[in-house]
Protein backbone atom coordinates (compact mmCIF):
# COMPACT_ATOMS: atom_id res chain seq x y z
CA UNK A 1 0.00 0.00 0.00
CA UNK A 2 1.36 3.28 -0.84
CA UNK A 3 1.97 6.20 1.81
CA UNK A 4 -1.21 7.74 -0.49
CA UNK A 5 -3.33 5.11 0.26
CA UNK A 6 -2.44 5.09 3.74
CA UNK A 7 -2.94 8.88 4.15
CA UNK A 8 -6.78 8.31 2.54
CA UNK A 9 -7.62 5.46 4.59
CA UNK A 10 -6.90 7.68 7.57
CA UNK A 11 -8.70 10.40 6.19
CA UNK A 12 -12.12 9.08 5.37
CA UNK A 13 -11.93 6.41 8.53
CA UNK A 14 -15.01 6.38 9.68
CA UNK A 15 -16.68 8.34 7.41
CA UNK A 16 -20.19 8.02 5.15
CA UNK A 17 -19.19 9.68 2.78
CA UNK A 18 -16.40 11.94 0.77
CA UNK A 19 -16.64 14.51 -2.00
CA UNK A 20 -15.23 13.88 -3.73
CA UNK A 21 -12.30 10.52 -3.73
CA UNK A 22 -10.10 11.74 -6.47
CA UNK A 23 -10.30 15.64 -5.03
CA UNK A 24 -8.98 14.07 -1.39
CA UNK A 25 -6.37 12.12 -3.02
CA UNK A 26 -5.20 15.27 -5.10
CA UNK A 27 -4.92 17.27 -1.93
CA UNK A 28 -2.88 14.25 0.16
CA UNK A 29 -0.19 14.62 -2.66
CA UNK A 30 -0.35 18.68 -2.69
CA UNK A 31 2.57 20.09 -1.25
CA UNK A 32 2.73 23.31 1.63
CA UNK A 33 -0.02 23.73 3.98
CA UNK A 34 -2.67 22.03 3.78
CA UNK A 35 -6.07 23.38 6.26
CA UNK A 36 -9.23 21.83 7.11
CA UNK A 37 -11.87 22.66 9.20
CA UNK A 38 -15.33 22.31 11.24
CA UNK A 39 -17.60 24.65 12.14
CA UNK A 40 -19.91 23.99 15.35
CA UNK A 41 -22.26 26.66 16.95
CA UNK A 42 -21.67 27.00 21.08
CA UNK A 43 -25.32 26.22 22.21
CA UNK A 44 -25.40 24.00 24.82
CA UNK A 45 -23.80 20.77 26.51
CA UNK A 46 -21.83 18.72 24.36
CA UNK A 47 -23.29 14.91 23.53
CA UNK A 48 -21.29 12.02 22.61
CA UNK A 49 -23.10 12.40 18.98
CA UNK A 50 -20.80 15.14 18.33
CA UNK A 51 -18.29 15.59 20.19
CA UNK A 52 -16.83 11.85 19.84
CA UNK A 53 -17.41 11.31 16.23
CA UNK A 54 -15.76 15.09 15.73
CA UNK A 55 -12.70 14.37 18.20
CA UNK A 56 -12.04 11.15 16.57
CA UNK A 57 -11.68 13.00 12.91
CA UNK A 58 -9.99 16.18 14.45
CA UNK A 59 -7.15 13.80 15.60
CA UNK A 60 -6.91 12.33 12.25
CA UNK A 61 -6.14 15.36 10.05
CA UNK A 62 -3.84 16.79 12.84
CA UNK A 63 -1.96 13.49 12.60
CA UNK A 64 -1.75 13.72 8.40
CA UNK A 65 -0.31 17.13 8.92
CA UNK A 66 -3.20 19.41 8.18
CA UNK A 67 -3.78 23.01 10.29
CA UNK A 68 -7.14 22.12 11.80
CA UNK A 69 -9.81 24.79 12.53
CA UNK A 70 -12.03 24.13 15.06
CA UNK A 71 -14.20 27.23 14.53
CA UNK A 72 -16.54 28.21 17.00
CA UNK A 73 -19.24 29.89 15.45
CA UNK A 74 -20.59 32.36 17.78
CA UNK A 75 -22.22 34.77 15.21
CA UNK A 76 -24.22 32.13 13.46
CA UNK A 77 -25.09 30.90 16.75
CA UNK A 78 -26.59 34.53 17.47
CA UNK A 79 -28.52 34.59 13.98
CA UNK A 80 -29.82 31.06 15.02
CA UNK A 81 -31.10 32.43 18.41
CA UNK A 82 -29.17 30.30 20.48
CA UNK A 83 -28.38 31.00 24.22
CA UNK A 84 -31.37 33.84 23.85
CA UNK A 85 -29.25 35.39 21.59
CA UNK A 86 -26.19 36.53 24.47
CA UNK A 87 -23.05 36.90 22.91
CA UNK A 88 -21.14 36.56 26.03
CA UNK A 89 -23.14 33.70 26.98
CA UNK A 90 -22.56 32.04 23.56
CA UNK A 91 -18.95 33.09 24.25
CA UNK A 92 -18.86 31.39 27.54
CA UNK A 93 -20.41 27.94 26.05
CA UNK A 94 -17.94 27.93 23.16
CA UNK A 95 -14.95 28.33 25.50
CA UNK A 96 -16.62 25.10 27.75
CA UNK A 97 -16.91 22.92 24.01
CA UNK A 98 -12.82 23.60 23.80
CA UNK A 99 -12.60 21.78 26.69
CA UNK A 100 -14.56 19.54 26.09
CA UNK A 101 -12.66 18.44 22.53
CA UNK A 102 -9.77 18.76 24.06
CA UNK A 103 -10.81 16.20 27.06
CA UNK A 104 -11.68 13.67 24.10
CA UNK A 105 -7.84 14.27 22.89
CA UNK A 106 -8.15 16.79 20.35
CA UNK A 107 -5.51 18.50 22.02
CA UNK A 108 -2.80 18.67 19.39
CA UNK A 109 -0.31 21.60 18.29
CA UNK A 110 -1.82 21.14 15.01
CA UNK A 111 -5.42 21.60 15.97
CA UNK A 112 -6.46 25.73 16.59
CA UNK A 113 -9.74 27.04 18.31
CA UNK A 114 -11.16 30.11 16.39
CA UNK A 115 -14.33 32.27 17.00
CA UNK A 116 -15.89 33.34 13.92
CA UNK A 117 -15.94 36.71 15.93
CA UNK A 118 -12.29 36.67 14.77
CA UNK A 119 -13.56 37.21 11.05
CA UNK A 120 -16.31 39.45 11.63
CA UNK A 121 -14.51 42.31 12.12
CA UNK A 122 -13.06 42.16 8.56
CA UNK A 123 -15.05 44.07 5.47
CA UNK A 124 -13.28 41.19 3.17
CA UNK A 125 -15.65 38.36 5.15
CA UNK A 126 -18.29 40.15 4.61
CA UNK A 127 -17.57 40.85 1.04
CA UNK A 128 -17.60 37.04 0.73
CA UNK A 129 -21.10 36.30 2.45
CA UNK A 130 -22.82 39.12 0.02
CA UNK A 131 -20.82 37.33 -2.60
CA UNK A 132 -21.96 34.07 -1.33
CA UNK A 133 -25.48 35.39 -1.40
CA UNK A 134 -25.40 37.15 -4.79
CA UNK A 135 -24.02 33.70 -6.63
CA UNK A 136 -27.38 31.45 -5.08
CA UNK A 137 -31.03 31.71 -5.20
CA UNK A 138 -33.47 32.19 -2.53
CA UNK A 139 -34.36 28.96 -2.90
CA UNK A 140 -30.83 27.59 -2.33
CA UNK A 141 -30.22 29.35 0.49
CA UNK A 142 -33.16 27.77 2.29
CA UNK A 143 -32.93 24.40 0.94
CA UNK A 144 -28.85 24.72 3.39
CA UNK A 145 -30.96 26.15 6.11
CA UNK A 146 -31.44 22.57 7.66
CA UNK A 147 -27.77 23.02 8.72
CA UNK A 148 -29.63 25.12 11.36
CA UNK A 149 -32.18 22.72 12.60
CA UNK A 150 -34.43 25.25 11.23
CA UNK A 151 -37.48 24.75 7.89
CA UNK A 152 -37.25 26.90 4.96
CA UNK A 153 -40.10 28.85 5.94
CA UNK A 154 -38.51 30.07 9.32
CA UNK A 155 -36.52 32.67 7.43
CA UNK A 156 -40.34 34.34 6.39
CA UNK A 157 -40.16 35.62 9.89
CA UNK A 158 -36.72 36.59 10.59
CA UNK A 159 -34.75 37.42 7.49
CA UNK A 160 -31.55 37.04 9.50
CA UNK A 161 -31.37 32.99 8.95
CA UNK A 162 -31.26 33.64 5.24
CA UNK A 163 -27.70 35.16 5.88
CA UNK A 164 -26.43 32.22 7.65
CA UNK A 165 -26.27 29.63 4.97
CA UNK A 166 -23.94 32.26 3.51
CA UNK A 167 -21.62 32.78 6.27
CA UNK A 168 -20.70 29.48 6.64
CA UNK A 169 -19.76 28.98 3.32
CA UNK A 170 -17.64 32.23 3.18
CA UNK A 171 -16.42 31.07 6.35
CA UNK A 172 -15.00 27.78 4.05
CA UNK A 173 -13.79 30.25 1.50
CA UNK A 174 -12.14 33.02 3.64
CA UNK A 175 -9.89 31.03 5.83
CA UNK A 176 -8.83 28.81 2.69
CA UNK A 177 -10.12 25.60 3.28
CA UNK A 178 -9.42 22.44 1.84
CA UNK A 179 -11.44 19.97 3.66
CA UNK A 180 -14.67 20.61 5.49
CA UNK A 181 -15.75 17.58 7.61
CA UNK A 182 -18.97 17.39 9.59
CA UNK A 183 -21.98 15.12 10.04
CA UNK A 184 -24.61 14.81 7.30
CA UNK A 185 -26.39 17.38 8.86
CA UNK A 186 -23.99 19.82 7.01
CA UNK A 187 -23.90 18.19 4.00
CA UNK A 188 -26.53 20.90 2.40
CA UNK A 189 -23.74 24.09 3.46
CA UNK A 190 -20.70 22.45 2.28
CA UNK A 191 -21.92 21.48 -1.13
CA UNK A 192 -23.31 24.87 -1.02
CA UNK A 193 -19.78 25.98 -1.17
CA UNK A 194 -18.75 23.39 -3.79
CA UNK A 195 -21.97 24.95 -6.10
CA UNK A 196 -20.51 28.04 -6.02
CA UNK A 197 -17.17 27.89 -5.49
CA UNK A 198 -16.30 28.06 -9.16
CA UNK A 199 -19.10 31.28 -10.24
CA UNK A 200 -16.77 33.42 -7.48
CA UNK A 201 -13.59 31.58 -8.44
CA UNK A 202 -12.69 30.21 -5.13
CA UNK A 203 -11.19 26.61 -3.83
CA UNK A 204 -13.82 24.56 -3.92
CA UNK A 205 -13.90 22.21 -1.04
CA UNK A 206 -13.15 18.37 -0.49
CA UNK A 207 -15.84 17.76 1.99
CA UNK A 208 -16.05 14.50 4.28
CA UNK A 209 -19.03 13.94 6.59
CA UNK A 210 -19.94 11.27 9.06
CA UNK A 211 -23.27 9.54 10.02
CA UNK A 212 -25.27 10.96 12.96
CA UNK A 213 -25.56 8.53 15.75
CA UNK A 214 -28.82 7.69 16.47
CA UNK A 215 -31.03 9.11 19.75
CA UNK A 216 -31.20 6.60 22.62
CA UNK A 217 -35.26 6.71 22.11
CA UNK A 218 -35.06 5.65 18.23
CA UNK A 219 -36.93 7.03 15.63
CA UNK A 220 -35.16 6.48 12.23
CA UNK A 221 -31.89 6.28 10.61
CA UNK A 222 -29.59 9.19 10.45
CA UNK A 223 -29.06 10.22 6.96
CA UNK A 224 -32.51 10.86 7.10
CA UNK A 225 -32.19 12.95 10.27
CA UNK A 226 -35.16 11.34 12.51
CA UNK A 227 -34.57 10.49 15.83
CA UNK A 228 -30.95 11.83 15.90
CA UNK A 229 -29.35 12.32 19.22
CA UNK A 230 -30.00 15.74 20.82
CA UNK A 231 -29.30 17.81 23.55
CA UNK A 232 -32.37 19.21 23.82
CA UNK A 233 -34.18 16.03 24.45
CA UNK A 234 -31.52 14.81 27.51
CA UNK A 235 -33.41 11.52 27.47
CA UNK A 236 -32.03 11.13 23.69
CA UNK A 237 -28.37 11.21 24.66
CA UNK A 238 -25.17 11.03 26.20
CA UNK A 239 -23.22 14.08 27.45
CA UNK A 240 -19.41 14.02 27.71
CA UNK A 241 -19.66 14.94 31.21
CA UNK A 242 -22.39 12.08 32.45
CA UNK A 243 -20.85 9.53 35.00
CA UNK A 244 -21.18 5.83 34.73
CA UNK A 245 -24.29 5.28 36.54
CA UNK A 246 -26.14 8.09 34.59
CA UNK A 247 -25.11 6.45 31.40
CA UNK A 248 -26.25 3.17 32.27
CA UNK A 249 -29.09 4.55 33.41
CA UNK A 250 -29.97 6.39 30.21
CA UNK A 251 -29.10 3.32 27.96
CA UNK A 252 -31.40 0.82 30.13
CA UNK A 253 -34.16 2.97 29.12
CA UNK A 254 -32.93 2.98 25.75
CA UNK A 255 -35.45 1.61 22.69
CA UNK A 256 -33.52 -2.01 21.68
CA UNK A 257 -35.80 -4.40 19.66
CA UNK A 258 -34.38 -8.09 19.81
CA UNK A 259 -35.77 -8.40 16.28
CA UNK A 260 -34.22 -5.35 14.93
CA UNK A 261 -30.68 -4.61 13.94
CA UNK A 262 -31.06 -1.74 11.41
CA UNK A 263 -32.89 1.32 13.87
CA UNK A 264 -31.42 -0.06 16.98
CA UNK A 265 -30.11 2.74 18.91
CA UNK A 266 -27.85 0.68 21.13
CA UNK A 267 -26.36 -1.04 18.30
CA UNK A 268 -25.99 2.07 16.82
CA UNK A 269 -24.25 3.36 19.50
CA UNK A 270 -21.93 -0.26 19.33
CA UNK A 271 -21.19 0.68 15.94
CA UNK A 272 -20.50 4.33 15.87
CA UNK A 273 -19.29 4.40 18.88
CA UNK A 274 -17.63 1.60 20.85
CA UNK A 275 -15.89 -0.17 18.06
CA UNK A 276 -14.01 2.84 16.72
CA UNK A 277 -12.77 4.30 19.87
CA UNK A 278 -12.19 0.66 21.41
CA UNK A 279 -11.48 -1.69 18.66
CA UNK A 280 -13.48 -4.30 20.57
CA UNK A 281 -16.91 -5.05 22.62
CA UNK A 282 -16.68 -7.29 26.19
CA UNK A 283 -19.91 -7.91 27.51
CA UNK A 284 -19.53 -8.57 31.03
CA UNK A 285 -22.02 -11.36 32.46
CA UNK A 286 -22.05 -13.94 35.50
CA UNK A 287 -21.37 -17.64 34.37
CA UNK A 288 -24.96 -18.86 34.65
CA UNK A 289 -25.70 -16.67 32.00
CA UNK A 290 -22.88 -17.93 29.91
CA UNK A 291 -20.14 -15.69 31.17
CA UNK A 292 -18.02 -12.45 30.06
CA UNK A 293 -18.57 -12.10 26.29
CA UNK A 294 -15.86 -10.36 24.14
CA UNK A 295 -16.60 -9.12 19.94
CA UNK A 296 -13.95 -8.07 17.91
CA UNK A 297 -15.74 -6.81 15.12
CA UNK A 298 -19.01 -5.29 15.23
CA UNK A 299 -20.41 -7.69 12.77
CA UNK A 300 -20.05 -10.62 15.05
CA UNK A 301 -21.95 -8.75 18.06
CA UNK A 302 -25.10 -7.87 15.22
CA UNK A 303 -25.31 -11.28 14.27
CA UNK A 304 -24.94 -12.66 17.93
CA UNK A 305 -28.14 -10.37 18.68
CA UNK A 306 -30.36 -10.64 15.99
CA UNK A 307 -29.89 -14.67 16.32
CA UNK A 308 -30.83 -14.50 19.90
CA UNK A 309 -27.35 -15.26 21.46
CA UNK A 310 -26.95 -12.30 23.50
CA UNK A 311 -29.93 -11.09 25.33
CA UNK A 312 -30.81 -6.93 24.82
CA UNK A 313 -30.13 -5.88 28.71
CA UNK A 314 -26.23 -7.41 28.71
CA UNK A 315 -25.91 -5.23 25.52
CA UNK A 316 -27.05 -2.45 27.20
CA UNK A 317 -24.83 -2.98 30.20
CA UNK A 318 -21.87 -3.70 27.91
CA UNK A 319 -22.31 -0.61 25.33
CA UNK A 320 -22.78 1.47 28.18
CA UNK A 321 -19.74 -0.01 30.56
CA UNK A 322 -17.81 1.11 27.05
CA UNK A 323 -18.90 4.59 26.54
CA UNK A 324 -18.34 5.11 30.42
CA UNK A 325 -14.69 3.96 29.80
CA UNK A 326 -14.19 5.86 26.60
CA UNK A 327 -15.24 9.38 28.57
CA UNK A 328 -13.42 8.96 31.46
CA UNK A 329 -10.58 11.32 30.11
CA UNK A 330 -13.06 13.77 29.47
CA UNK A 331 -14.95 13.70 32.63
CA UNK A 332 -11.76 13.88 34.24
CA UNK A 333 -10.49 17.06 32.33
CA UNK A 334 -14.03 18.85 32.75
CA UNK A 335 -12.87 17.96 36.88
CA UNK A 336 -9.61 19.68 36.52
CA UNK A 337 -11.44 22.59 34.49
CA UNK A 338 -14.38 23.40 35.94
CA UNK A 339 -14.71 27.21 35.35
CA UNK A 340 -16.42 27.07 31.82
CA UNK A 341 -18.17 24.21 32.79
CA UNK A 342 -19.79 25.25 35.51
CA UNK A 343 -20.46 28.68 34.12
CA UNK A 344 -22.60 27.26 31.06
CA UNK A 345 -24.35 25.19 34.26
CA UNK A 346 -25.86 28.24 35.86
CA UNK A 347 -26.38 29.62 32.70
CA UNK A 348 -28.56 26.79 31.27
CA UNK A 349 -30.05 26.64 34.92
CA UNK A 350 -28.44 23.33 35.37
Amino acid sequence: MSSIDERYAKLVNNCSEVVTESEARAILEKEGELISYWGVEPSGLLHIGQGLMVARKLKDLAELDFKVIVFLADWHAFVNDKMEGDLGNIRICGDYLIDCLKGLGADHPNIIYKYADELAGNKDYWEKVLRVSKASTVARIKRAMTIMGRQEDEADSDASKLIYPAMQVADIFYMDIDIAIGGMDQRHAHMLARDVADKLGEKKPVALHWPLLMGLQGGGRMDAAEGKMSKSDPGSCIFIHDEPDIIRKKMNKAFCPQDDVETNPVLDHARLVVFPSLGKMEIKRPEKFGGNLTFETYNDLMMAYSEGKLHPMDLKNGVADAIAEILAPAREYLKAHPDNFEALKKIIGQ
